[in-house]
């Protein structure tokens, strides 16, 4: 592909969309629009149509989104529903009315029913209830997916829906009370060490299992994704199947396990306490990912690799 090529990343400041700009700008790609939130609202249909109209952008990475933990997902549903329903309807519109040719469309595990079938295949979509507390969300986000589709098989357009697996990394939140399990146990470690508390209490019982993908992993997997040939590209995005492909490392390790690893790299040597009267939540929760793996890309960054550069970034910011 064209370095010079015109594309957007919407979304550029978050976890995702700012891995995808680093990655971009890495692979020599020069010709790259970004726009805050404050510049553009991507609910304001009439705006983000403006905006597309000026710039024209040949390629397009949907990763601007509304989220949050299951705290504010609980608190703020139509939030959650409304914000995602409106960026992907405004976004899609607009970049059909000036002939995006490419689009990656950004999704979230959370898509699949709450019972899946492990690993989780692209064609479970749709198989079963989702989980309860971020329902809107989810549902937003097979909307978008569905969008994708919809698009595709009316106006021939080759848009792609991207589902990552749980992602962490440079850019993440480490808030204890609404960032995600990873990057909230180097946080508990880290400060677990500074004040040389004796213990860590971990909820749950250690048992379920996760699957975690390093960001920049994830950018280097969409812009692969963004600039395969024509033949492989096209069918992914053939109209009568969905567009869906996950994306994620397809391992996975147990809560206790990942508690075990972010503290040798953190350096926090006291005993972990099980919290068995909390959640464990899913038991497992791991993707299929042999569709990507089949058009021969791989994740290149370690666990125990990723959790260190994790842990700088943080470091960074305390």
């Amino acid at each position: 592909m064209d370095k010079h090529i015109k594309i957007y990343i919407a979304g550029h400041r978050g976890l995702a969309g700012s891995a995808i700009v680093r990655e971009l700008q890495r692979q020599g790609y020069t010709n790259l629009v970004t726009r805050t939130h404050a510049e553009l609202d991507l609910e304001d249909a009439a705006a983000t149509q403006r905006f597309f109209e000026e710039e024209r952008p040949e390629l397009v990475f949907l990763a601007a989104a509304k989220v949050g933990g299951i705290h504010a997902n609980n608190t703020y549903p139509v939030n959650f529903l409304m914000s995602n329903l409106l960026i992907e309807a405004n976004v899609c519109r607009a970049a059909y009315a000036v002939s995006v040719n490419r689009l990656i469309f950004l999704g979230s595990s959370c898509i699949y029913p709450r019972d899946c079938p492990q690993p989780i295949k692209e064609e479970y979509l749709l198989t079963g209830p989702l989980e309860a507390t971020n329902r809107p969300y989810a549902l937003a986000k097979i909307a978008g997916i569905e969008m994708c589709w919809s698009y595709n098989r009316q106006y021939g357009t080759k848009w792609l829906a991207a589902m990552p697996t749980n992602l962490y990394g440079p850019g993440d939140s480490y808030d204890l009370n609404n960032s995600h399990v990873l990057p909230a146990l180097i946080r508990k470690m880290h400060e677990a060490k500074i004040s040389g508390a004796e213990e860590v209490v971990l909820w749950g019982s250690g048992t379920p299992k996760r699957e975690f993908l390093y960001v920049d992993d994830l950018a280097n997997a969409l812009v692969f994704l963004a600039t395969l040939d024509d033949a492989r590209y096209d069918e992914l995005v053939e109209p009568s199947r969905c567009p869906l492909i996950n994306v994620g490392s397809g391992k996975d390790l147990t809560i206790r396990e990942l508690a075990e690893t972010v503290a040798g790299v953190v350096g926090y040597q006291g005993k972990f306490v099980q919290d068995t009267s909390k959640p464990d939540g899913t038991m497992r929760k791991v993707m299929d990912v042999s569709r990507l793996n089949n058009l021969g890309w791989e994740p290149k960054t370690l666990l125990r690799e990723g959790i260190f550069l994790s842990y700088q970034d943080l470091m960074g910011r305390v």
